[in-house]
């Protein structure tokens, strides 16, 4: 009777199967962090696996086809899954550009009426305003935009 070697075989090839299955995983995040479009032949290539062997694991399947999916319709180079805008994080952006915005609107008013104060000053001095006084030379208006 043979002994049985059976086990050794089954662990060989349960360690291949799962170092495959990371080969395979690590490509996926390496071609989405790249913005690399992810299909089944760019994993296959960069994992160095069988393309029919990635469609017969369900899980990674999935994660190909979502993935495709999301970088696939974009006329722009693909943005990384983790890496694209989500519309809570626009609305923030935009709250906050919105915010800036008044903040230089109203600076910008008060900058105008101090400048427009300090020239109307400027122009009622006794000398700037004499161009007979000695040692003084007539200065020219100056225009102010609109405020």
């Amino acid at each position: 009777m043979r002994p049985d070697n059976t086990k050794p075989i089954i662990a060989a090839a349960r360690r291949r199967h799962e170092l495959t299955r990371a080969k395979a995983i690590q490509a996926l995040r390496e071609l989405d962090h790249a913005g690399t479009p992810v299909t089944f032949h760019t994993v296959a290539t960069a994992a160095a696996v069988s393309r029919s062997w990635l469609y017969a694991q369900p899980d990674i399947r999935a994660e190909i086809e979502r993935l495709r999916e999301a970088t696939g319709r974009t006329p722009t180079p693909p943005i990384p899954a983790s890496e694209r805008t989500t519309e809570s994080s626009a609305l923030a952006r935009l709250d906050a550009a919105l915010k800036r915005n008044r903040e230089l609107a109203e600076e910008n008013q008060r900058l105008r009426r101090q400048l427009a104060h300090a020239l109307g000053q400027l122009r009622h001095t006794p000398d700037a305003s004499d161009p007979t006084a000695p040692g003084k030379r007539r200065r020219s208006s100056v225009t102010i935009g609109p405020c």
